[in-house]
């Protein structure tokens, strides 16, 4: 039987690439369209997240039948299952916030409405 993908290591790094591009022109999209880019990163159905974490997910599982066979040290195993892991945790506790990434990339009314302030990132102790 054929492999699914013909040239999976080729797959992967033009996906690293074309990674490194994504990022490279994150830096430098109108807020809006940046807003735009991470949103679809994020969501947790379609997003580069969610995808990353299921090719870890399903590499941890190639990872755990090599393990049994005794191809590969248990650890590779348990370090893919904790990475699959610690990435689910990731896309979780972002997903509660792409709701508002997806909000903010809708156009507004037309109503002239104030600047947001800049809001300070660090508390001062009072004496």
């Amino acid at each position: 039987m054929p492999h699914p993908a013909p040239h999976p290591v080729r797959l992967a790094d033009e996906i690293t690439h074309q990674l490194g591009q994504l990022a490279d022109h994150l830096s430098q999209l109108p807020a809006a369209q940046a807003l735009q880019v991470i949103a679809r990163v994020l969501d947790p159905d379609t997003g580069v997240l969610s995808g990353v974490t299921h090719l870890v997910a399903t590499g941890s599982v190639f990872a755990k039948n090599q393990a049994e066979r005794g191809t590969l040290p248990a650890e590779v195993w348990l370090a893919l299952g904790r990475a699959a892991n610690e990435l689910h945790t990731i896309g979780c506790d972002l997903d509660e916030h792409t709701d508002t990434l997806t909000a903010a990339t809708r156009p507004v009314n037309t109503n002239p409405v104030p600047s947001p302030a800049a809001a300070p990132l660090v508390v001062r102790r009072h004496r």
